[in-house]
């Protein structure tokens, strides 16, 4: 038995390798399959052209978000009807657990696994949606899979895949107050570019990252396939038990002081090394946005749109150039005073009840901009229950926001709730590409704080801005 030194990233992928092909993919265990409308119709069309069945079903939950409306309960899109309808009739034939819109524990699939307590340290979660890197943030292997692979974990409960190479972020120093997880990783991604993780697992360490919060650590990890990783993690403590505590697919009695017992064995010896490690430094970090159309193009919300011209590498260059002109902005525009259309507070990156309290602390007693439109959208609807317990939507509606049902929203143009022509969005979601939230959308990535104090000043701003 070897004694070298390991990281947490080797460990759980060694405790999941069913077997493993000379020069081939591993084939790993599955501890959770998280299924949606969108990725799983084709996957279950191919388990019954094979005439296959669901291995575990015990171990699958299907959760409808990407194509729900969040205005009401009814589906007035034909497409998006038929993807809900498809997910109802395969689950049911498969014995498959479902949460359908307008179910109490409906949600974005990324908010509610961890909310029931399904996604526990050690396990190997796999998804078809690149996000599920979010669920790293319990110390889990989580990792999103294409709808061919929705399909072999259906009927195997396996997946196989290559081993990413291993890298280490270690976050040095002390972020300031209102410095967020968000802008944690905008700056990691601007610094090493958007597909600057790519081909490894990323593990975050540093007191930064211990500081987090479970909801922090949530969207550290969401962002880790913006910088091109195939997952991210962050080793399990504490704040980790303390969410898992009570929750409901949580161990219980005995079995939890096992569980706590295996969890605490879920580091990284302290002489292992990483295939690659990249150190950042947040002691002077502020509020960070986006101004291009991928995260990595991102700047200091005190700064100003960069000018293309003074990049040296040509390809960036030329990426910095076509994003200005998607986004018609100048060089040298301070950020600030960029006006903002609409306002979007939600998504697996930014939507539990965390986000939404940042939210309400900055427009308790405010009003929207005239002309800028706000949609507040809970990650579940076990965050918008919460929520409405502690008079958040009253807060919400009465500076003018719109509060509504669960589901991905505005995120994505999968469903009602895009952006019509050219209008300017800041977003609290994860993604800036062009057309993402909607044909001609420009979108700005911010924090729920920012984007609070953005909808009160109709431009970018920090809510210190705010009079």
């Amino acid at each position: 038995m070897s004694t070298a030194a390991t990281t947490l990233i080797d460990k759980l992928w060694r405790n999941a390798v069913v077997c493993t092909e000379p020069d081939g993919p591993d084939l790993l265990y599955v501890d959770l399959h998280l299924v949606h409308e969108a990725t799983s119709p084709q996957a279950f069309d191919g388990l019954r052209l094979a005439g296959r069945g669901v291995r575990r079903p015990d171990l699958t939950l299907a959760v409808e978000d990407h194509n729900v409306p969040t205005d009401s309960l009814t589906v007035s899109d034909a497409l998006s009807r038929e993807q809900l309808q498809a997910l109802r009739r395969n689950c049911a034939e498969h014995g498959v657990g479902l949460f359908p819109h307008g179910h109490r524990r409906q949600g974005v699939v990324h908010v509610v696994g961890p909310e029931l307590g399904l996604v526990q340290p050690g396990m190997t979660v796999v998804c078809g949606d690149s996000h599920t890197s979010t669920h790293g943030a319990f110390g889990a292997l989580a990792f999103g899979v294409g709808t061919s692979d929705v399909e072999h974990v259906l009927a195997t409960q396996t997946v196989a895949i290559q081993q990413p190479r291993t890298m280490s972020v270690e976050f040095t120093g002390t972020p300031a107050h209102g410095v967020t997880a968000k802008d944690l990783m905008l700056a990691l991604i601007t610094e090493i570019g958007a597909n600057g993780a790519h081909g490894h697992i990323v593990e975050y360490r540093g007191e930064a990252v211990r500081s987090l919060s479970m909801e922090g650590r949530m969207t550290m990890c969401n962002l880790s396939v913006e910088a091109g990783a195939r997952a991210g993690l962050i080793a399990p403590d504490e704040t980790t038990f303390a969410y898992l505590a009570d929750r409901p697919g949580s161990p219980s009695g005995p079995a939890w002081e096992d569980a706590l017992a295996h969890w605490r064995t879920l580091t990284t010896d302290a002489s292992a090394l990483f295939d690659r490690t990249v150190t950042v430094d947040v002691s002077g970090l502020t509020p960070w946005v986006t101004w291009g159309t991928n995260p990595g193009q991102a700047v200091p919300l005190g700064g100003a749109v960069p000018d293309p011209e003074t990049l040296a590498d040509p390809q960036e260059r030329a990426s910095a150039r076509r994003a200005l002109a998607y986004m018609d902005l100048v060089p040298g525009t301070p950020m600030r005073e960029i006006g903002i259309d609409t306002v979007f507070i939600g998504s697996c990156t930014n939507g539990r009840l965390e986000d939404l309290r940042a939210a309400a602390d900055v427009l308790r007693g405010r009003r929207v901009a005239d002309g800028v439109r706000v949609l507040v959208v809970p990650g579940s609807m076990d965050v918008r229950t919460r929520a409405e317990e502690e008079g958040l939507n009253e807060v919400f509606t009465r500076a003018g926001a719109e509060w509504r049902l669960p589901g991905c929203s505005m995120c994505l143009g999968m469903n009602s709730d895009r952006l019509p022509g050219r209008q300017r969005c800041a977003s609290t979601s994860n993604r800036n590409y062009e057309g993402r939230q909607g044909p001609q959308a420009r979108t700005h990535l911010v924090s729920p704080a920012i984007a609070a104090a953005t909808a009160v000043a109709g431009r970018l701003a920090l809510p210190a801005d705010l009079p």
